[in-house]
Protein backbone atom coordinates (compact mmCIF):
# COMPACT_ATOMS: atom_id res chain seq x y z
CA UNK A 1 0.00 0.00 0.00
CA UNK A 2 1.19 3.76 -0.65
CA UNK A 3 1.66 5.83 2.19
CA UNK A 4 1.16 9.57 2.63
CA UNK A 5 3.42 12.46 3.16
CA UNK A 6 5.21 11.76 5.96
CA UNK A 7 7.95 14.30 7.57
CA UNK A 8 10.55 12.30 5.57
CA UNK A 9 9.25 13.06 2.21
CA UNK A 10 9.08 16.74 0.31
CA UNK A 11 7.37 19.57 1.61
CA UNK A 12 3.55 20.03 1.21
CA UNK A 13 3.22 22.09 -2.33
CA UNK A 14 1.53 25.64 -1.72
CA UNK A 15 -1.57 25.12 -3.97
CA UNK A 16 -3.74 28.06 -5.73
CA UNK A 17 -7.47 27.54 -7.58
CA UNK A 18 -9.33 29.45 -10.09
CA UNK A 19 -12.73 29.26 -9.63
CA UNK A 20 -14.51 26.64 -7.33
CA UNK A 21 -16.45 29.15 -4.98
CA UNK A 22 -18.70 28.63 -2.36
CA UNK A 23 -21.70 25.87 -4.00
CA UNK A 24 -19.46 24.90 -6.30
CA UNK A 25 -19.49 20.87 -6.19
CA UNK A 26 -15.87 20.49 -8.34
CA UNK A 27 -13.76 22.33 -6.22
CA UNK A 28 -14.17 21.14 -3.45
CA UNK A 29 -14.04 17.87 -4.78
CA UNK A 30 -10.51 19.52 -5.29
CA UNK A 31 -9.85 20.37 -2.37
CA UNK A 32 -10.53 17.35 -0.73
CA UNK A 33 -8.34 15.65 -2.99
CA UNK A 34 -6.01 17.75 -2.89
CA UNK A 35 -5.66 17.09 1.65
CA UNK A 36 -6.31 13.34 1.73
CA UNK A 37 -2.66 12.70 1.45
CA UNK A 38 -1.21 15.40 2.95
CA UNK A 39 0.66 16.77 -0.23
CA UNK A 40 -0.89 20.16 -0.55
CA UNK A 41 -1.87 22.87 1.00
CA UNK A 42 -4.15 25.83 -0.37
CA UNK A 43 -3.16 29.19 0.06
CA UNK A 44 -4.21 31.38 -2.58
CA UNK A 45 -7.14 31.79 -4.84
CA UNK A 46 -9.43 33.81 -7.45
CA UNK A 47 -12.45 31.60 -6.31
CA UNK A 48 -15.00 33.71 -7.94
CA UNK A 49 -14.81 37.07 -10.45
CA UNK A 50 -17.38 38.53 -8.19
CA UNK A 51 -15.68 40.42 -5.15
CA UNK A 52 -18.18 39.70 -2.73
CA UNK A 53 -18.79 35.91 -3.41
CA UNK A 54 -14.70 35.54 -4.02
CA UNK A 55 -14.39 37.35 -0.22
CA UNK A 56 -17.18 34.94 1.49
CA UNK A 57 -15.64 31.89 -0.47
CA UNK A 58 -12.24 32.69 0.47
CA UNK A 59 -12.78 33.00 3.88
CA UNK A 60 -15.25 29.97 3.79
CA UNK A 61 -11.76 27.97 3.34
CA UNK A 62 -9.59 30.20 5.89
CA UNK A 63 -7.10 32.07 2.93
CA UNK A 64 -5.50 34.41 4.05
CA UNK A 65 -7.88 37.84 2.68
CA UNK A 66 -4.39 39.43 0.83
CA UNK A 67 -4.25 36.13 -1.25
CA UNK A 68 -8.04 35.75 -2.33
CA UNK A 69 -8.16 37.61 -5.61
CA UNK A 70 -10.97 38.35 -7.99
CA UNK A 71 -8.90 38.18 -10.79
CA UNK A 72 -6.76 34.93 -12.07
CA UNK A 73 -4.31 37.27 -14.42
CA UNK A 74 -3.08 39.21 -11.17
CA UNK A 75 -3.01 35.87 -9.04
CA UNK A 76 -1.03 34.63 -11.63
CA UNK A 77 1.33 37.44 -11.33
CA UNK A 78 1.11 38.08 -8.01
CA UNK A 79 1.69 35.29 -6.43
CA UNK A 80 4.67 34.56 -8.98
CA UNK A 81 6.39 37.30 -7.57
CA UNK A 82 6.21 35.93 -3.46
CA UNK A 83 8.63 34.20 -2.76
CA UNK A 84 6.35 32.14 -1.04
CA UNK A 85 3.98 31.84 -4.01
CA UNK A 86 2.05 28.81 -4.93
CA UNK A 87 4.00 25.89 -6.41
CA UNK A 88 0.61 25.04 -8.61
CA UNK A 89 -2.62 26.10 -9.61
CA UNK A 90 -5.67 23.77 -9.86
CA UNK A 91 -8.25 25.12 -12.65
CA UNK A 92 -11.85 24.06 -11.93
CA UNK A 93 -13.85 26.32 -13.65
CA UNK A 94 -16.29 26.42 -16.82
CA UNK A 95 -14.73 24.61 -20.09
CA UNK A 96 -14.37 28.38 -21.99
CA UNK A 97 -11.53 29.04 -19.19
CA UNK A 98 -9.45 26.32 -19.55
CA UNK A 99 -7.03 27.67 -21.47
CA UNK A 100 -6.74 31.69 -20.80
CA UNK A 101 -6.05 30.86 -17.10
CA UNK A 102 -3.58 27.84 -17.39
CA UNK A 103 -1.58 29.97 -20.23
CA UNK A 104 -1.79 32.69 -17.66
CA UNK A 105 -0.25 30.45 -14.90
CA UNK A 106 2.23 28.85 -17.30
CA UNK A 107 3.51 32.19 -18.36
CA UNK A 108 4.07 32.65 -14.79
CA UNK A 109 6.47 29.54 -14.55
CA UNK A 110 3.57 27.90 -12.67
CA UNK A 111 2.81 24.11 -12.50
CA UNK A 112 -1.11 23.20 -13.62
CA UNK A 113 -3.52 20.94 -12.58
CA UNK A 114 -6.71 21.11 -14.97
CA UNK A 115 -10.10 20.07 -15.17
CA UNK A 116 -11.39 18.19 -18.25
CA UNK A 117 -11.44 18.83 -21.32
CA UNK A 118 -8.57 21.05 -22.07
CA UNK A 119 -10.46 24.01 -23.78
CA UNK A 120 -12.70 24.83 -25.94
CA UNK A 121 -10.81 23.95 -29.57
CA UNK A 122 -7.94 21.45 -30.64
CA UNK A 123 -5.78 24.65 -31.30
CA UNK A 124 -6.36 25.91 -28.03
CA UNK A 125 -5.22 22.69 -26.12
CA UNK A 126 -2.26 22.41 -28.96
CA UNK A 127 -1.26 25.52 -28.10
CA UNK A 128 -1.16 24.87 -24.15
CA UNK A 129 0.51 21.82 -24.69
CA UNK A 130 4.07 23.58 -26.42
CA UNK A 131 3.31 26.06 -23.94
CA UNK A 132 3.54 23.49 -21.01
CA UNK A 133 6.61 21.87 -22.75
CA UNK A 134 8.29 24.79 -23.38
CA UNK A 135 7.96 26.25 -19.77
CA UNK A 136 9.17 22.78 -18.22
CA UNK A 137 5.62 22.94 -16.41
CA UNK A 138 3.56 19.95 -14.89
CA UNK A 139 0.16 19.86 -16.41
CA UNK A 140 -2.15 17.49 -15.11
CA UNK A 141 -5.44 16.47 -16.08
CA UNK A 142 -8.44 15.30 -13.90
CA UNK A 143 -9.48 12.17 -15.45
CA UNK A 144 -10.45 11.12 -12.24
CA UNK A 145 -11.27 7.81 -12.79
CA UNK A 146 -7.62 6.12 -13.95
CA UNK A 147 -7.09 6.72 -10.60
CA UNK A 148 -8.70 4.10 -9.64
CA UNK A 149 -6.49 1.04 -8.38
CA UNK A 150 -8.10 -1.28 -10.55
CA UNK A 151 -8.22 0.58 -13.97
CA UNK A 152 -4.66 0.64 -13.15
CA UNK A 153 -4.38 -2.71 -12.73
CA UNK A 154 -6.27 -3.21 -15.34
CA UNK A 155 -3.86 -1.68 -17.77
CA UNK A 156 -1.24 -3.69 -16.25
CA UNK A 157 -2.48 -6.56 -17.34
CA UNK A 158 -3.33 -5.44 -20.78
CA UNK A 159 0.12 -4.70 -21.41
CA UNK A 160 1.51 -7.77 -19.43
CA UNK A 161 0.19 -9.33 -22.54
CA UNK A 162 -2.57 -10.95 -19.76
CA UNK A 163 -5.22 -10.85 -22.02
CA UNK A 164 -3.53 -11.37 -25.52
CA UNK A 165 -4.08 -9.05 -28.95
CA UNK A 166 -6.86 -6.60 -28.07
CA UNK A 167 -9.67 -7.21 -30.59
CA UNK A 168 -12.65 -5.20 -29.09
CA UNK A 169 -12.91 -2.03 -26.72
CA UNK A 170 -16.71 -1.08 -25.18
CA UNK A 171 -16.74 1.56 -23.02
CA UNK A 172 -20.07 3.84 -22.20
CA UNK A 173 -20.78 6.49 -19.65
CA UNK A 174 -24.39 6.68 -18.78
CA UNK A 175 -25.66 9.46 -16.69
CA UNK A 176 -29.51 10.63 -15.64
CA UNK A 177 -29.43 14.14 -14.26
CA UNK A 178 -30.39 16.10 -17.73
CA UNK A 179 -33.60 13.63 -17.81
CA UNK A 180 -35.00 15.02 -15.21
CA UNK A 181 -38.35 17.16 -15.57
CA UNK A 182 -36.99 20.01 -13.97
CA UNK A 183 -33.94 19.94 -15.84
CA UNK A 184 -35.80 20.25 -19.19
CA UNK A 185 -37.68 23.63 -19.16
CA UNK A 186 -35.97 26.41 -21.10
CA UNK A 187 -34.76 28.75 -18.14
CA UNK A 188 -32.95 25.53 -16.45
CA UNK A 189 -31.46 25.46 -20.88
CA UNK A 190 -30.79 29.07 -20.78
CA UNK A 191 -28.90 28.89 -17.10
CA UNK A 192 -27.01 25.85 -17.56
CA UNK A 193 -23.84 26.51 -19.30
CA UNK A 194 -23.33 23.34 -20.01
CA UNK A 195 -25.61 24.15 -22.60
CA UNK A 196 -23.65 27.10 -23.72
CA UNK A 197 -21.44 27.21 -26.73
CA UNK A 198 -19.59 30.00 -25.47
CA UNK A 199 -18.52 28.74 -22.03
CA UNK A 200 -19.31 24.78 -22.96
CA UNK A 201 -17.34 24.55 -26.29
CA UNK A 202 -19.17 23.10 -28.96
CA UNK A 203 -20.40 20.20 -27.39
CA UNK A 204 -22.07 19.23 -24.50
CA UNK A 205 -22.31 15.30 -22.90
CA UNK A 206 -19.16 14.88 -25.30
CA UNK A 207 -16.80 17.41 -23.60
CA UNK A 208 -18.29 16.51 -20.50
CA UNK A 209 -18.19 12.77 -19.84
CA UNK A 210 -17.73 11.34 -23.28
CA UNK A 211 -13.79 12.65 -23.01
CA UNK A 212 -13.96 10.90 -19.29
CA UNK A 213 -15.33 7.42 -21.79
CA UNK A 214 -12.47 7.99 -24.64
CA UNK A 215 -9.81 8.80 -22.32
CA UNK A 216 -10.38 5.28 -19.70
CA UNK A 217 -10.58 3.38 -23.29
CA UNK A 218 -7.33 4.20 -24.53
CA UNK A 219 -5.51 4.11 -20.58
CA UNK A 220 -6.42 0.42 -20.37
CA UNK A 221 -6.37 -1.22 -23.84
CA UNK A 222 -2.99 0.94 -24.86
CA UNK A 223 -4.92 1.49 -28.20
CA UNK A 224 -5.47 4.78 -29.86
CA UNK A 225 -8.42 4.72 -32.59
CA UNK A 226 -7.46 5.92 -35.97
CA UNK A 227 -11.15 6.34 -37.58
CA UNK A 228 -14.42 7.27 -35.80
CA UNK A 229 -18.13 7.25 -37.32
CA UNK A 230 -20.10 9.38 -34.88
CA UNK A 231 -23.68 10.55 -34.31
CA UNK A 232 -24.70 13.34 -31.60
CA UNK A 233 -27.96 14.15 -30.63
CA UNK A 234 -30.17 16.39 -28.13
CA UNK A 235 -33.16 14.61 -26.73
CA UNK A 236 -33.53 17.82 -24.53
CA UNK A 237 -36.48 19.70 -25.75
CA UNK A 238 -34.51 23.18 -26.80
CA UNK A 239 -31.28 21.85 -25.74
CA UNK A 240 -28.34 24.01 -27.79
CA UNK A 241 -25.94 21.05 -27.25
CA UNK A 242 -25.54 17.20 -27.21
CA UNK A 243 -26.83 15.22 -24.63
CA UNK A 244 -26.32 12.24 -25.43
CA UNK A 245 -23.57 10.55 -28.37
CA UNK A 246 -22.97 7.12 -29.45
CA UNK A 247 -19.68 6.23 -32.05
CA UNK A 248 -18.02 3.15 -33.51
CA UNK A 249 -14.07 2.93 -33.27
CA UNK A 250 -11.03 1.43 -35.44
CA UNK A 251 -8.12 0.85 -34.41
CA UNK A 252 -4.66 0.43 -36.35
CA UNK A 253 -4.14 -3.09 -35.48
CA UNK A 254 -7.41 -4.32 -36.56
CA UNK A 255 -9.38 -3.95 -33.11
CA UNK A 256 -12.69 -2.33 -33.28
CA UNK A 257 -14.63 -0.49 -30.45
CA UNK A 258 -17.66 1.51 -29.41
CA UNK A 259 -18.16 4.61 -27.29
CA UNK A 260 -21.74 5.38 -25.85
CA UNK A 261 -22.21 8.27 -23.39
CA UNK A 262 -25.51 9.74 -22.47
CA UNK A 263 -26.72 12.29 -19.52
CA UNK A 264 -30.30 11.15 -20.78
CA UNK A 265 -30.13 7.14 -19.72
CA UNK A 266 -33.06 7.08 -17.58
CA UNK A 267 -32.19 5.27 -13.79
CA UNK A 268 -28.61 5.66 -14.61
CA UNK A 269 -26.68 7.35 -11.95
CA UNK A 270 -22.89 7.63 -12.68
CA UNK A 271 -22.68 3.96 -14.67
CA UNK A 272 -19.47 4.39 -16.21
CA UNK A 273 -18.46 1.00 -17.46
CA UNK A 274 -15.47 -0.47 -19.54
CA UNK A 275 -14.95 -4.00 -21.27
CA UNK A 276 -11.70 -4.94 -23.28
CA UNK A 277 -11.65 -8.41 -25.27
CA UNK A 278 -8.52 -10.09 -26.02
CA UNK A 279 -7.61 -13.35 -27.62
CA UNK A 280 -6.99 -14.55 -24.40
CA UNK A 281 -9.48 -13.50 -21.52
CA UNK A 282 -11.53 -10.62 -21.19
CA UNK A 283 -11.87 -7.62 -18.88
CA UNK A 284 -14.27 -5.74 -17.04
CA UNK A 285 -14.87 -2.69 -15.23
CA UNK A 286 -17.67 -1.07 -13.69
CA UNK A 287 -16.84 2.44 -11.44
CA UNK A 288 -19.96 2.31 -9.66
CA UNK A 289 -17.92 -1.00 -8.09
CA UNK A 290 -14.31 0.62 -8.51
CA UNK A 291 -12.88 -1.99 -6.00
CA UNK A 292 -13.12 -4.78 -8.16
CA UNK A 293 -12.19 -5.97 -11.48
CA UNK A 294 -13.81 -8.87 -13.73
CA UNK A 295 -10.98 -10.82 -15.36
CA UNK A 296 -12.74 -14.10 -17.86
CA UNK A 297 -10.48 -16.29 -19.37
CA UNK A 298 -11.53 -17.84 -22.70
CA UNK A 299 -13.26 -21.25 -21.95
CA UNK A 300 -12.82 -20.46 -18.32
CA UNK A 301 -14.77 -18.92 -15.74
CA UNK A 302 -14.66 -15.45 -14.61
CA UNK A 303 -12.81 -14.35 -11.60
CA UNK A 304 -13.35 -11.37 -9.34
CA UNK A 305 -10.23 -9.54 -8.58
CA UNK A 306 -10.28 -7.59 -5.76
CA UNK A 307 -8.50 -3.98 -4.68
CA UNK A 308 -6.07 -4.97 -2.10
CA UNK A 309 -5.54 -8.34 -3.37
CA UNK A 310 -3.87 -8.34 -6.68
CA UNK A 311 -0.32 -8.02 -7.44
CA UNK A 312 1.46 -5.51 -9.52
CA UNK A 313 2.82 -1.94 -8.88
CA UNK A 314 0.45 -0.11 -10.29
CA UNK A 315 -2.50 -0.81 -8.10
CA UNK A 316 -0.42 -1.29 -5.05
CA UNK A 317 0.96 2.56 -6.20
CA UNK A 318 -3.56 3.47 -5.59
CA UNK A 319 -3.76 1.66 -2.49
CA UNK A 320 -3.85 3.49 0.76
CA UNK A 321 -6.16 0.85 2.98
CA UNK A 322 -6.53 -3.00 3.29
CA UNK A 323 -8.72 -4.90 1.40
CA UNK A 324 -12.59 -5.42 2.36
CA UNK A 325 -12.00 -1.18 3.52
CA UNK A 326 -13.81 0.46 -0.03
CA UNK A 327 -11.87 2.77 -1.76
CA UNK A 328 -13.87 5.32 -4.32
CA UNK A 329 -13.89 8.44 -6.29
CA UNK A 330 -11.98 11.14 -3.56
CA UNK A 331 -9.65 8.22 -3.14
CA UNK A 332 -9.07 8.16 -7.05
CA UNK A 333 -9.23 12.10 -7.49
CA UNK A 334 -6.36 12.07 -4.38
CA UNK A 335 -4.74 9.52 -6.70
CA UNK A 336 -4.27 12.30 -9.18
CA UNK A 337 -3.38 14.94 -6.92
CA UNK A 338 -0.31 12.51 -5.50
CA UNK A 339 1.33 11.75 -8.50
CA UNK A 340 0.65 15.29 -9.70
CA UNK A 341 2.87 15.96 -6.13
CA UNK A 342 5.27 13.80 -6.41
CA UNK A 343 6.28 14.69 -10.58
CA UNK A 344 5.96 18.37 -9.38
CA UNK A 345 8.83 17.98 -6.73
CA UNK A 346 10.97 15.99 -9.09
CA UNK A 347 10.75 18.33 -12.19
CA UNK A 348 11.87 21.36 -9.56
CA UNK A 349 14.52 18.98 -7.77
CA UNK A 350 15.99 18.53 -12.00
CA UNK A 351 15.36 15.10 -11.27
CA UNK A 352 14.32 11.90 -13.14
CA UNK A 353 10.33 11.64 -13.57
CA UNK A 354 8.79 8.77 -10.76
CA UNK A 355 7.37 5.78 -12.63
CA UNK A 356 4.07 7.51 -11.67
CA UNK A 357 4.54 9.54 -14.27
CA UNK A 358 3.17 6.94 -16.50
CA UNK A 359 -0.13 6.72 -15.24
CA UNK A 360 -0.95 10.44 -14.53
CA UNK A 361 -3.32 12.15 -17.49
CA UNK A 362 -1.25 14.85 -19.23
CA UNK A 363 -1.81 17.95 -21.45
CA UNK A 364 -0.83 15.43 -23.95
CA UNK A 365 -3.80 13.18 -23.18
CA UNK A 366 -6.11 16.34 -23.02
CA UNK A 367 -5.15 17.36 -26.69
CA UNK A 368 -6.20 13.31 -27.66
CA UNK A 369 -9.56 14.44 -26.25
CA UNK A 370 -10.03 17.71 -28.09
CA UNK A 371 -8.59 15.84 -31.41
CA UNK A 372 -11.56 12.80 -30.77
CA UNK A 373 -14.00 15.75 -30.17
CA UNK A 374 -13.53 17.39 -33.48
CA UNK A 375 -13.67 14.08 -35.01
CA UNK A 376 -17.00 13.46 -32.93
CA UNK A 377 -18.42 16.86 -34.71
CA UNK A 378 -16.83 16.04 -37.95
CA UNK A 379 -18.41 12.68 -38.60
CA UNK A 380 -21.69 14.10 -37.40
CA UNK A 381 -21.60 16.90 -39.74
CA UNK A 382 -20.94 14.90 -42.73
CA UNK A 383 -24.31 12.40 -41.86
CA UNK A 384 -22.50 10.45 -39.44
CA UNK A 385 -19.43 9.12 -41.80
CA UNK A 386 -16.35 7.46 -41.03
CA UNK A 387 -13.39 10.14 -40.17
CA UNK A 388 -10.10 9.78 -39.24
CA UNK A 389 -8.86 11.95 -36.05
CA UNK A 390 -7.54 14.68 -37.99
CA UNK A 391 -11.21 14.72 -39.24
CA UNK A 392 -10.80 13.82 -42.95
CA UNK A 393 -12.94 11.56 -44.60
CA UNK A 394 -11.82 7.49 -43.64
CA UNK A 395 -11.55 5.28 -46.53
CA UNK A 396 -15.20 3.55 -46.82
Amino acid sequence: MSAPMTKANPRRLRLGMVGGGDGAFIGAVHRIAARLDDCYEVVAGALSSDPERARQSGAAIRLDPARSYTDYREMARMEAARPDGIDVVAIVTPNHLHAPVATAFLDAGIHVICDKPLGISLAEGEALAALAHARNRVFALTHTYTGYPMVRHARELVASGAIGEVRMVHVEYAQDWMAEADKQDAAFQAANWHNDPRRAGPTGCTGDIGTHAWHIAGFVSGLQPSELLAELHAFSPGRTLDDHLQVMLRYPNGARGTLWASQMATGCENALKLRVFGSKASLAFDQEQPNELWLTPQGGSAQRLTRGRVGGDAAAHATRIPSGHPEGYLEAFAQLYRDAAAQIHAVDAGQALPASAAWLPTVDDGVAGMRFIDAVLASDRAGSRWVTLDGGAAAQ
